[in-house]
């Protein structure tokens, strides 16, 4: 059943008192800052952005060659942005899901699933050997069928899944109440090895502190304005001095890009989160959930939602909001209307939660590209590299994002460069105007859909045969 629009008069109530910042950097125990680069400096490698890609990258490097010399420039604060606004689930997807996989990397799919768990593992291995406190939780997920025609989707969802040898399990009505207790669930697909929940700023900050151990330099507040040809290698130039580095990896994310080529791939979509306060013990044992699986629904607009450690709910999606121009900035990052939206929403899914208080409520920009899955390359002659179009699902990806990032820096062979998802870029957005009322028309086509019993109309069924995504 889809989301009826003004079902009950929206509880603002519950949103008067919400912060305007993501939960997880509304923390005492976050990092002081650090001080930002003054003068010149060379390096081997200079990393530029310290979100889940840009940390991953700077210990690989490390951990692969302890005498390289790394460079890490953030602009804001570590983790500041989409790495510290997500809802934290850590999938061991590769590419946006099985579905989108199918769709896109069929004959390397079966070599993907296989290097996403591994990539999840390697993940719990390193969190375990530096001892890095993050919740991490290997948790599983629940995609839940909340309108009849999901009930079908999913059951496809089930067969390709096994087809594949990814292990799922399906719940019909009553079998899902009892894992997860809402009245808007039909259905459910179970997967108890393809997600990690994890409290996505601890995770940023303990990376950072793992980098700072094995002698990265890292530095704050300092954004890198241009990059050009500096001798055999590449120079950074910032507000205060510049960084010369015989090679650079860039890991912006959905931030406007050094490197212009970028701007028509990746556009930054944005997403609003909610977080509750800690659920009274008798409204969490309403909920079941004894599993503490992450959440998801079904339909074209979703949402993702998740118990944290001190059993707060976070409540995201559903509404992403791209501004005309590729607009980008703090500006952004409220939305009123979206919060209600939400929190209508968070009720209508579990009504045990009517009157919780809304202590949190943030936005953050996605690098949200026409595949729905990374892609990567490099520029300078290969002395510069790039990774970005995560669209949403970077946690995990991030740590395999960044290892292919740098193989192709380094010019190694290697099975992760040759992969067709490596070697491809997507299909690009076009320019203005056109790419504002594409994405507008695709979002009205989404909802149409949703209200419609799943059907694509002929916008969305074009939009699949160009191979530009849009299915989530």
């Amino acid at each position: 059943m889809p989301f009826a629009r003004s079902a009950r008069p929206v509880t603002l109530e519950s949103l008067r008192g919400a912060r305007p910042v993501p939960l997880w950097l509304d923390h005492p125990d976050r990092p002081a800052p650090l001080p930002p680069l003054e003068g010149s400096q060379t390096t081997d490698l200079a990393v530029v952005g310290a979100g889940f890609t840009g940390l991953w990258t700077a210990l690989l490097a490390k951990e692969a060659d302890p005498d390289r010399d790394v460079v890490l420039l953030e602009g804001g604060r570590i983790g500041h942005a989409a790495s510290g606004r997500n809802g934290g689930f850590c999938s061991a997807s590769l590419t946006h899901g099985i579905s989108n996989g199918i769709d896109r990397f069929s004959s390397e799919l079966p070599q993907l699933l296989r290097l996403g768990h591994e990539n999840l593992r390697a993940i719990a291995d390193t969190l375990e050997r530096y001892r890095i406190d993050c919740d991490f939780e290997l948790t599983g997920d629940l995609v839940a069928a909340t309108d009849p025609h999901h009930v079908g989707d999913l059951e496809h969802l089930v067969e390709s899944s096994r087809k594949y040898g990814e292990s799922v399990r399906w719940l019909d009505r009553d079998a899902v109440r009892e894992v997860v207790d809402s009245p808007r669930y039909l259905a459910g697909v179970l997967s108890d090895d393809e997600t990690a929940l994890v409290d996505p700023a601890r995770l940023a900050w303990g990376l950072a502190a793992a980098c700072h151990r094995l002698g990265v330099r890292i530095v704050e507040g300092t954004a890198a304005d241009a990059v050009e040809r500096a001798g055999a290698g590449l120079r950074l130039r910032t507000a205060a001095g510049a960084v010369t580095a015989r090679r650079v990896a860039l890991a912006t994310n959905a931030f406007p890009p050094l490197l212009r080529r970028l701007r028509h791939y990746v556009v930054p979509v944005y997403d609003y989160v909610l977080a509750t306060a800690p659920l009274p013990a008798d409204v969490r044992a309403s909920l079941r959930w004894t599993g503490r699986q992450g959440l998801s629904d079904a339909g074209n607009q979703f949402h993702y939602y998740r118990l944290t450690a001190d059993d707060r709910v976070v409540f995201g999606g559903y509404d992403a909001v791209y501004h005309r121009g590729n607009g980008f900035g703090a500006a952004y990052e409220q939305r009123q209307e979206t919060f209600e939206l939400l929190a209508e929403h968070l009720v209508e899914t579990f009504p045990q939660l009517e009157g919780v208080p809304i202590t949190h409520a943030w936005g953050g920009a996605i690098d949200t590209c026409s595949r729905f899955a990374p892609f990567w390359g490099t520029a300078f002659g290969g002395r510069l590299g790039y990774v970005a179009g995560y669209t949403g699902l970077g946690v995990g990806a991030s740590r395999f994002g960044a290892a292919a990032l740098l193989d192709l820096l380094d010019g190694a062979r290697t099975e992760r460069t040759a992969l067709e998802m490596v070697r491809t870029k997507p299909v690009p957005f076009p320019p203005e105007p056109f790419r504002g009322i594409g994405i507008d028309l695709t979002r009205a086509a989404l909802d149409r859909a949703d209200r419609e019993g799943g059907h694509r109309n002929l916008w969305l069924r074009t939009l699949d045969r160009l191979g530009l995504g849009f299915d989530s």
